[in-house]
């Protein structure tokens, strides 16, 4: 006897006036025809934009102990709000066992050519966070040469909550700069730093 595919179905409407009706019939239909036992899930009019969302978060929690095989959407965007987003999920997916299917998008990780998607798209997203960290890097060692130059520092200044008077008042009262530190709340760090500089 075969077991059942407990499949997950996901909908989304951004708005209380619409209504996720056209996205079930379309995942109720493929997973009939796949014979897939299904529960359903709808987010009704929460944003794409809002990663946590109550009806995700049961799925992937669902999906998490095991109880589900595959989670379907009509289209990615339904589920995820960014691409980092997207690839997160599906990296968890994928460690958990789990498939991933968008129907309108022919994006269907039970399948070769759907699993190369997902890994092509995770190349690329992997791709563009090195290019931002050169670049990023790259601004900050133009900026340290340029500083170098200048006399200047780099990045924001350091500013002491301590006043340099007020520790030297408290100094002349006995204290210790343990005790200094104590009484003004802050690490004795601070209260050396305002000595050295005033």
């Amino acid at each position: 006897m075969t077991k059942l595919t407990r499949a997950a179905l996901y909908a989304r409407v951004s708005t209380t006036d619409q209504a996720p009706e056209n996205q079930l019939a379309a995942l109720r239909a493929f997973a009939a025809a796949r014979g897939w036992q299904v529960v359903e899930h709808v987010d009704h009019g929460i944003s794409g934009a809002k990663e946590r969302r109550p009806a995700l978060d049961a799925m992937m929690a669902a999906a998490r102990k095991r109880k589900v095989d595959v989670i379907a959407c009509v289209r990615l965007d339904r589920l995820a709000r960014s691409t980092h987003h997207l690839l997160t999920m599906a990296r968890e997916l994928e460690a958990l066992g789990v498939d991933l299917v968008a129907t309108d998008q022919a994006v269907d990780t039970t399948t070769p050519a759907g699993r190369l998607l997902f890994t092509v798209l995770g190349a690329i997203a992997e791709f563009e966070r090195d290019l931002i960290r050169d670049r990023v890097m790259a601004g900050l060692e133009r900026a340290r040469r340029r500083g170098t130059k200048s006399g200047r520092p780099i990045g924001r200044p350091r500013v002491n909550p301590v006043d340099g008077d007020d520790v030297r008042r408290l100094l002349s009262e006995g204290l210790s700069l343990r005790a200094i530190a104590r009484k003004l709340g802050v690490h004795p760090q601070y209260v050396r730093r305002a000595l050295a500089t005033t």
